[in-house]
């Protein structure tokens, strides 16, 4: 008994069933079998069905986490696809946006180049065109800086216009640039004619109602002066043509211990963003020079000339 404990084969007691080999060849050729027979006559297919059904709730279930994942996945790629586009429009907003201020801003420039062209046609004075760059450094002036200078004939006093009215004088010269004190400037006076009345006077820069004003000085506290009226230039100064807009009265103050009336003027030119302006020559730069006094005669001491 002992020796059959120690062999290779085991105990009568466990042995249970055919060998391994054995199990090897039947199961192999059960399954030989059954292939064939599905093969040949879809045998196993009532079976695969069955499995297929009581299988699908397993697999949905498994398939369930890919399904979110993929789904997460679209919607983040749609919302990168959504606002890549958003990004588009709006930028392509933007150049139009861009495009419709630039054809207003153009539109508005053609439109004062040809009331400066109409302007231009009916003044009798020789003028040239020129456009503002900048205003001046100064800040307690009213001054601009335009892109005409000596070279190209500006004289000193020349006055400029833009298409509704006198916007300044010319007041340094440069080779390249010229400096144009605004009308509403403190240190700046023109003649002017009231044309519903034809009474002349003089209107200065004043900055003391608002930043863009003038005054008309020394008219009588009972001057035919009105709110509303118009004022041109009168020419009686040999610089500036006769009946170039000026102004419009906007207040007139009255007192009876005053003298003159306080009347307050706005101007009509466009003083705070005028761009293209025409540079007339001085009516009085061509006239001959006033001849001199005739000298005064001597009297002796015997009271005769001499």
């Amino acid at each position: 008994m002992a020796r059959a404990t120690l062999g290779r084969e085991p105990p009568a007691f466990f042995r249970q069933g055919p060998s391994a080999l054995s199990r090897l060849i039947v199961f192999s050729s059960l399954a030989l079998l059954a292939m064939v027979a599905d093969v040949r006559w879809h045998m196993v297919q009532p079976l695969r069905a069955a499995l297929s059904v009581v299988l699908y709730p397993v697999q949905w279930l498994a398939m369930r986490p890919l399904i979110v994942v993929d789904a997460v996945r679209s919607s983040l790629d749609g919302f990168s696809r959504n606002e890549a586009d958003f990004q588009k429009l709006r930028q392509q907003l933007s150049v139009q946006a861009q495009r419709a201020n630039l054809a207003e801003q153009l539109l508005l420039e053609n439109r004062r180049l040809r009331d400066l062209i109409a302007l231009q046609q009916r003044l009798e004075s020789p003028s040239h065109a020129a456009q503002v760059l900048y205003d001046a450094a100064d800040p307690y002036s009213r001054k601009v800086v335009m892109d005409k200078g000596e070279v190209q004939g500006m004289r000193l006093g020349a006055p400029v216009v833009d298409e509704f009215g006198v916007l300044g004088q010319v007041t340094r010269v440069f080779p390249l640039v010229s400096e144009v004190t605004l009308i509403t400037d403190r240190g700046h006076a023109i003649p002017v004619q009231n044309t519903r009345t034809g009474a002349r006077g003089v209107a200065y820069g004043d900055t003391s109602s608002h930043a863009d004003a003038l005054e008309l000085r020394f008219m009588a506290a009972n001057a035919d002066v009105a709110v509303g009226d118009l004022l041109t230039t009168s020419g009686v100064d040999g610089v500036y043509p006769p009946g170039l807009p000026v102004a419009r009265i906007e207040k007139v103050e009255r007192r009876t211990d005053a003298v003159f009336a306080r009347i307050y003027c706005v101007p009509l030119a466009l003083v705070s963003g005028a761009s293209q302006v025409l540079v007339i020559d001085p009516v009085g730069a061509d006239n001959p020079a006033r001849p001199a006094p005739a000298p005064e005669a001597k009297v002796g001491k015997s009271g005769g000339r001499r």
